[in-house]
């Protein structure tokens, strides 16, 4: 191996990175479904034809892109509850994650609320419906022990709390942008503050 293949093998991956960043923005703008490979090229400054040198076909950026944030995500997630942490805490630390894979993958998220309900009935986009499983669990789990821990208020309805806690935090990505005046851990600060007054135990 030369020395020179390494770095040719570093700038493919970068080169990779940068148009699946594109797809991700094409795809979050404008729709699946009306997102053609020359629309992808366009944004990224290339022909058609030199787009599919690194991808296949349009399903398998998707794919890509999906299944990138979706591991990022659960990597966080994984991390906090394998910690032991409380219910009120590991609630914080979820939502704190939530909105720090937004900043990383924002065209990412959008295209996953906007799309995951028709993906799901393609096979090789089947791992959003499990990853959905396993974030109701997660989520509705933690709200549970709140309430059996008496942290959470007793009459708290947890499903109708866990959608809206999830839909709040991902709409995020619809006016979200990174570099903004709010870092991703002082905007779940606010939302925390505002979320947990109204299920927390009145002391």
């Amino acid at each position: 191996m030369t020395a020179k293949e390494p770095a040719a093998a570093a700038t493919a991956r970068d080169r990779r990175r940068e148009l699946l960043d594109t797809a991700a923005e094409v795809f979050a703008e404008q729709g699946y479904n009306a997102t053609t490979v020359r629309k992808i090229a366009d944004h990224a400054g290339m022909l058609a034809g030199s787009l599919y040198y690194h991808f296949d076909s349009k399903e398998s950026m998707l794919e890509e892109i999906l299944r990138t944030f979706l591991d990022e995500l659960w990597d966080g997630y994984d991390t906090v509850l394998e910690t032991g942490r409380g219910p009120r805490e590991t609630l914080e630390a979820l939502v704190t994650e939530s909105f720090r894979e937004i900043d990383r993958h924002r065209a990412a998220v959008a295209i996953y609320q906007k799309e995951s309900k028709q993906l799901v009935a393609q096979e090789r986009f089947a791992f959003l419906a499990d990853s959905q499983r396993k974030f109701e669990k997660a989520w509705l789990s933690t709200l549970e022990r709140g309430v059996a821990a008496r942290v959470f208020r007793s009459d708290l309805d947890v499903r109708l709390t866990y959608r809206f806690v999830r839909d709040t935090v991902w709409v995020a990505a619809s006016w979200y942008r990174p570099g903004g005046q709010h870092s991703p851990e002082e905007i779940a600060r606010q939302y925390l503050s505002m979320v947990l007054d109204g299920i927390a135990v009145r002391t």
